[in-house]
């Protein structure tokens, strides 16, 4: 493996090639979503004006073609764009390597779902533990060998989030798909998430159905209770809608005001949207 300053060098020799976009493969487990949204477009149409000015990674597929690393995006806009090829360089990439490229690339952008997040840093962690455990690593890829920090410890300062935090994010890797989709909607918060996490997935599926049933969303502190009656092992498909079905304290507090109630206090020039500005 090369040190910092080797792998400089190293890139300054590698090639840009142009690959047919039929070619390169998604990388395997790809926790990143590649949407065909507003974003999508107008990268699209940058595609088309002034073609890819990034050139994608990708490494050799041994069933033919090549796995991209970095550059799923892009190869969407290039798609969108009716481009044939793309601009690659192509390297040969270990697992662990491949995984830390790809998610240090899509960790870069500004908006990243829950789930994204959850996928990234769990896909991280056990590429840097594999690389620490290797011997033949040396100290500069990883730190392990000089410093005695853990891996969940360098991620933490690599992305700017606490250890714990971390923790919290990979936890949501253990909810069921339609769970995780509600926390990446915001229906359901993160902390909620994660205490909904431990729940084991039969229960998951059954509080869809409570959820369902009484049109509500878990809080904090009955997420907590779920979870508690779960390690117990008393949670049943009633106990559920139960929980689900009780007031919320937030809904007993909310107090509703039409506008021409609100109108007697304020003056006639005043907007609802300054009213409830005005309102602390």
């Amino acid at each position: 493996m090369f040190s910092t300053e080797e792998s400089r060098q190293d890139a300054k020799l590698e090639k840009v090639r142009e690959i047919p976009l039929s070619e390169l493969h998604p990388f395997k487990n790809h926790p990143f979503k590649v949407k065909d949204d507003e974003a999508m477009m107008e990268t699209a149409d940058s595609v088309r004006q002034y073609g890819i000015l990034v050139p994608a990674i990708a490494r050799p597929d041994p069933e033919g073609g090549y796995e991209l690393v970095a550059g799923h995006r892009r190869h969407r806009a290039s798609e969108l764009a009716e481009k044939e090829t793309m601009p690659v360089i192509v390297r040969d990439l270990d697992d662990d390597a491949a995984t830390i490229i790809m998610v240090d690339s899509n960790l870069q952008r500004e908006s990243l779902l829950p789930s994204e997040r959850a996928f990234a840093y769990k896909m991280k962690l056990e590429a840097m533990k594999h690389q620490g455990e290797r011997s033949d690593l040396t100290c500069a890829q990883v730190g392990h060998k000089s410093d005695g920090k853990k891996s969940r410890d360098i991620l933490a300062e690599q992305v700017g989030q606490s250890r714990n935090q971390i923790q919290r994010y990979i936890r949501l890797t253990e909810l069921i798909p339609e769970l995780l989709d509600m926390v990446d909607e915001k229906k359901i918060a993160l902390n909620p998430a994660y205490e909904l996490s431990f729940l084991k997935k039969e229960e998951q599926r059954d509080l869809l159905d409570a959820m369902d049933s009484e049109q509500a969303t878990p809080s904090l502190s009955q997420a907590q209770r779920l979870k508690k009656y779960s390690q117990e092992g008393h949670l049943t498909l009633d106990m559920m809608r139960i929980i689900m079905g009780e007031e919320k304290k937030s809904d007993l507090d909310k107090v509703t005001l039409s506008a021409d109630i609100l109108r007697k206090y304020f003056p006639k020039s005043y907007t609802p949207q300054r009213m409830q500005e005005t309102i602390p």
